[in-house]
């Protein structure tokens, strides 16, 4: 299928100046490329591909019962991930920040193990947090000079309660400026590499969490998802990433790109350590107004041990396999890969059906409309008046437009444009109400195909992590990369992306993900199924970045 934007035409870039075009989005053609998928051997991929000997395991439970058994101290553990992200930063750059505290928390741990005291469920535990939540003991800037220095005096909502739990932030990582990018070269300040192949893109707007997990420089990290910026990062550095249901986890603390949109999620290793991270994050929260009130399952508690599966561990779970996404425009080895899982979970007895939403494409340009036309109000308060980065004038009017001209990168600068374009009057039916409509009807779609089964298949992104600096001058190709993921957001559904195969590329090869869409607040079927598919997945899913040895 070509995908093209045929009811709502996406703004045609011309410098800095927008002219609201026809014209049509396809993607372009790519090169064939050869999968390891779930069904092939372990070996025919690529003679380099370093295969650790376990399957996934949690990472986060394994921390916990070494600190439970005394085999390890917080201090110890501590030391090996800063050790490690030190190591490795000089080659992935993931880190904008990293705390100056942590190695006394782990000590004040220590102590309180000393006297058995009672600890929370992540003691101990390094969690990465992305640039735009905020955190009172560390700078945070969004990836934005404008906020160059700027140190909250509160903590986010999702930073609290990790923290309330034990866990301790070990830094701040890039991201694209603001979240608006899918590569994380958007950011202000350092472009983050992919741990698989250091030439190459991690995805975005999250790209600094995802390869600071996948680099093993923390236990987890958080992350937020506009329109994919959790999946595509998870899909590209080869880790699980969960984007949660509009609403499950507080926004409060976490900078505003769309506020309709937006939503905290969480990266890790196994599915098990994101459903013990989402666990402790989510809920209600009386500072955001949108947070529901609904009961937060015990996620992780439910996973049945691989040795204890019978044979047909998914009988009962219907999965659709959505056709659009499979067809002309996506790489051969991103079909192959997705198509492969489908077949695995067929196996574990599953039904897998084709399943068609023929108004699948439209949700890129109605996305990419609606989420300017907010960024462009919300991004409003940088001003340099109220805080942040000021230029000095003599004129309020003027102060407003060197701070931001000085403190805003260009990608950001082009959405706000597009957004105040679409929002001004004579063109707000045209663009704004329009792409509304078109939200609902992509809304409207996915409700009723999910009536029919319990958990959607497609792919995160049309290809593997492409070349650092490849899409940097053509944003309507990176634009393009969202397709997959941003009818999600649009709808306020979750999804969780888990590796599904190894793509040739580079020189250790690159990760592809497969994406599972359930129904809203319907986490914990999409966790279950996540966790039996790579549990039981064949041995291509304990491949590791060539950095983690």
């Amino acid at each position: 299928m070509a995908f093209r934007t045929s009811a709502l035409a996406l703004p045609q870039q011309v410098g800095f100046a927008f002219c609201m075009t026809g014209q049509a989005l396809k993607l372009p053609r790519t090169k064939r490329l050869v999968v390891r998928n779930s069904m092939t051997s372990a070996t025919s991929l690529h003679d380099n591909l370093i295969v650790a000997q376990a399957r996934p395991a949690s990472v986060i439970r394994k921390i916990r019962e070494d600190l439970e058994n005394r085999e390890r101290s917080a201090v110890d553990i501590m030391e090996d991930y800063l050790t490690r992200l030190r190591d490795r930063e000089t080659h992935v750059q993931s880190f904008l920040h990293v705390s100056e505290t942590a190695m006394e928390e782990a000590k004040l741990l220590d102590d309180k193990l000393a006297q058995k005291a009672r600890i929370g469920p992540l003691a101990g535990v390094p969690i990465a947090v992305k640039d735009n939540l905020c955190t009172k003991d560390m700078p945070s800037t969004g990836g934005s000079k404008i906020l160059e220095g700027y140190r909250p005096p509160y903590d986010a909502t999702a930073v609290r309660k990790l923290r309330e739990t034990g866990a301790v932030i070990i830094g701040k990582t890039n991201m694209d400026e603001f979240g608006m990018g899918s590569t994380t070269e958007g950011s202000a300040y350092k472009v983050t590499a992919n741990p698989w192949d250091t030439t190459r893109v991690p995805g975005g707007s999250s790209g600094g969490s995802a390869a600071a997990v996948a680099a093993k420089q923390c236990a987890g990290a958080l992350g937020s998802d506009t329109g994919g910026s959790i999946r595509q990062p998870a899909s590209f550095c080869g880790v699980v990433g969960l984007k949660p249901t509009y609403g499950r986890v507080s926004r409060s603390g976490l900078m505003a790109y769309a506020s309709s949109l937006d939503v905290v999620g969480c990266f890790g290793s196994s599915v098990e350590d994101v459903a013990i991270l989402f666990q402790s994050v989510a809920g209600h929260d009386s500072a955001d107004s949108t947070s529901s009130s609904k009961d937060v399952p015990s996620f992780a508690e439910t996973f049945t041990p691989v040795d204890k599966l019978n044979s047909k561990p998914l009988v009962g779970v219907k999965f659709g396999l959505i056709k659009e996404t499979l067809g002309e425009g996506v790489d051969s080895s991103v079909v192959s890969a997705v198509q492969s899982a489908a077949k695995h979970l067929e196996n574990l007895g599953a039904e897998v059906i084709e399943v068609e939403l023929p108004k699948f494409s439209l949700g890129l340009p109605a996305y990419y409309v609606l989420a300017a036309s907010e960024a462009s109000s919300n991004l409003s308060r940088y001003d340099g008046a109220r805080y942040g980065r000021r230029e000095d004038a003599q004129e309020l009017v003027t102060m407003y437009g060197k701070s931001r001209d000085m403190g805003l990168g260009s990608e950001v600068k082009r959405r706000i444009l597009m957004g105040t374009y679409a929002l001004s009057a004579g063109y707000y039916d045209a663009y704004y109400k329009r792409a509304q409509q078109v939200r609902r009807l992509i809304q409207t779609d996915l409700e009723d195909v999910l009536q029919r089964v319990d958990i959607l298949l497609s792919p995160v992104a049309p290809t593997p992590a492409y070349k650092i600096g490849e899409k940097a001058d053509d944003p309507l190709a990176m634009y393009a990369g969202d397709l997959m993921t941003v009818n999600v957001n649009l709808a306020g559904l979750p999804a969780l992306v888990v590796p599904c195969g190894v793509a040739e590329g580079g020189q250790f090869g690159l990760p592809v993900g497969l994406q599972m869409v359930g129904k809203s607040f319907d986490e914990a079927t999409l966790l279950h199924s996540g966790h039996i598919f790579e549990q039981t997945a064949p041995s291509w899913h304990r491949t590791v970045p060539p950095l983690v040895q």
